[in-house]
C-alpha cells in the first residue's frame, strides 16, 4: 500500500483546489443569478428558500466562505421563544415560532422541533414587574404566555432552588409552545430543499468584494471568480459591518462573542428550558442528555470563537446556587460564536444605499429562534421591496429615532 507524507497530500488537495477555481471561474461570469445570499447560515438559507417557495424565484445561489452552518447556527444553544415586549419584535418572533412547528413537514427533514416550554426568572423585584408587563403586552399581541409564582416554576423544574439566599425566585415568565430544535438540522433541512429547487449553495466560497453600476448592484467579487445577479443579500452574522463595507455603506452594529458550553451526558432531569437574566445564565438538558448552559456576551468587540475561563466561572458560579446539582457535573466542552449586536438590541432587514442589496443582521444574541421567519420576511422585502414583518426594522429607524428597544428580552437572553 503506497503511503503519502502529510505535505504530498496538502500539495495534491491544493492541486485539486486550483483546478476547481479555475473550472469555476470559466463558468461563473457565463451565468448570472436573480438572486445571491451571501452566508449559508439559518438565515441566509432560510431566505433563499422563501424566494422560492413563496415568491418563485429559484435562480438563487447561496455563497459560503466556510462551511454550510458552521457560524452561529450550529453555535448557538437552540432556544425557541416568541416572548418580546415590542409588537414588532412579537411579530417575526411568533411567525417563526409558528413556522418551526411544522418545519420538519415543510422541509421533510426532522428539525427535532420540541416544544417543552420556556421559563424566563424574575430573581428581582424590577425583573417582576418587567415580565408582568411583557405577559400583558404578549396577550395584546396574540402570543401565549402568562407569569407564574414561585410555587409553579418549582413544579415545571423539580431539580431548581426557589430559595437561593442571592438570587430568590420570585416568580417567571412562562411560554409553555416555546421550546428548542436540532440547530444544524434547520440548516440542513433548509439547504436540501433549496437544492432541490435547483438552487446553487457554494461552500469554500469567499466574497471579496461587491460590484455596482450606477448605484445599482450588479453582482459580487468571490475567491472562486466574479458572480453576476440582480439582487443581492447580505446575512453574514457577526462579519456583517464587513460585508457592508465592500457594498459602499457602514452599519450600527457591534461585534462580540458569546459563549456557551455543555456538560457530560446525564439521565433527563430537566424537560424545560430556563433563562436567568440577572445572573447571565440559561440552561436545558439535550436529547443527549448534556446541560446546555450559556451566558452573556463578552464585554469587548471581537472575532473569537473560542471559550474562555472567566465565562465558565462567572455563569457556571451564579447557575449553582439556582441548581445545585450541577456542582458535581464535568463540563463536556466550550465554544463561541461572533453575534453582531445593535444599540436597541432588535434586528436590521433592510434596504441599503446600493439598489437592490439587502441586509439582515443585528439578531444579536437571539438569532436561531427567529430563523424561519427572519428567512419569511427577508425574502419578501427582496421580492417585494416591502415585507410588513420586516417594515419596522429598517436602518432609517437609527437616523430617525425609532428605536425598537429589546434590551431586557434580548440584551443577555436567548
Amino acid at each position: 500500500m503506497k503511503r503519502y507524507s502529510a505535505f504530498a497530500i496538502a500539495r495534491e488537495a491544493a492541486n485539486y483546489h486550483q483546478g476547481w477555481e479555475r473550472a469555476w471561474a470559466k463558468r461563473a461570469p457565463k451565468k448570472r443569478y436573480d438572486a445571491i445570499i451571501i452566508g449559508a447560515g439559518g438565515h441566509g438559507l432560510a431566505s433563499a428558500y422563501y424566494l422560492g417557495k413563496n415568491h418563485g424565484i429559484t435562480n438563487v445561489a447561496v455563497l459560503e466562505k466556510g462551511w454550510l452552518g458552521g457560524g452561529n447556527t450550529g453555535r448557538n444553544t437552540t432556544i425557541i421563544r416568541s416572548n418580546y415586549l415590542q409588537d414588532p419584535s412579537a411579530a417575526i418572533y411568533e411567525k417563526a415560532r409558528s413556522l418551526y412547528e411544522t418545519l420538519s413537514q415543510d422541509l421533510n427533514y426532522n428539525v427535532m422541533f420540541s416544544p417543552r416550554g420556556v421559563i424566563m426568572l424574575a430573581q428581582t423585584h424590577h425583573e417582576v414587574r418587567g415580565y408582568q408587563r411583557t405577559a400583558h403586552a404578549n396577550a395584546l399581541q396574540g402570543v401565549k404566555t402568562e407569569w407564574i409564582g414561585p410555587e409553579r416554576v418549582k413544579q415545571l423544574c423539580p431539580i431548581m432552588n426557589i430559595e437561593g439566599p442571592r438570587y430568590p425566585i420570585l416568580g417567571g415568565l412562562w411560554q409553555a409552545r416555546g421550546g428548542t430544535a436540532r440547530h444544524d438540522a434547520v440548516a440542513w433541512g433548509y439547504a436540501r430543499a433549496c437544492s432541490d429547487m435547483g438552487m446553487d449553495i457554494i461552500q469554500q466560497c469567499e466574497v471579496t468584494g461587491v460590484t455596482s453600476e450606477g448605484g445599482k448592484v450588479t453582482g459580487v467579487q468571490t475567491s472562486l471568480g466574479d458572480i453576476g445577479c440582480n439582487s443581492l443579500g447580505i446575512v453574514v452574522a457577526g462579519h456583517s459591518s464587513h460585508v457592508a463595507e465592500m457594498a459602499g455603506f457602514r452599519l450600527p452594529v457591534e461585534s462580540v462573542a458569546l459563549q456557551a458550553l455543555v456538560s457530560e451526558p446525564i439521565k433527563p432531569c430537566m424537560d424545560v428550558v430556563v433563562m436567568a437574566n440577572t445572573v447571565h445564565g440559561y440552561m436545558s438538558q439535550s436529547d443527549k442528555g448534556e446541560m446546555v448552559i450559556g451566558g452573556g456576551t463578552d464585554g469587548y468587540n471581537n472575532y473569537t470563537q473560542r471559550g474562555s475561563f472567566h465565562h465558565i466561572e462567572e455563569t457556571v458560579r451564579a447557575l449553582i446556587e439556582t441548581f445545585p446539582m450541577i456542582s458535581r457535573l464535568k463540563m463536556l466542552r466550550q465554544w463561541g460564536g461572533i453575534v453582531d449586536v445593535t444599540g436597541d438590541r432588535s434586528p436590521i432587514l433592510s434596504k441599503t444605499p446600493l439598489e437592490g442589496c439587502y441586509i439582515n443582521c443585528g439578531w444579536g444574541t437571539g438569532g436561531f429562534k427567529a430563523i424561519p421567519g427572519s428567512g419569511f420576511g427577508f425574502a419578501e422585502l427582496m421580492a417585494k421591496g416591502y415585507s410588513p414583518l420586516t417594515a419596522e426594522f429598517g436602518m432609517e429607524r437609527f437616523r430617525e429615532g425609532r428605536f425598537i428597544d429589546e434590551s431586557v428580552a434580548a440584551g443577555v437572553a436567548h
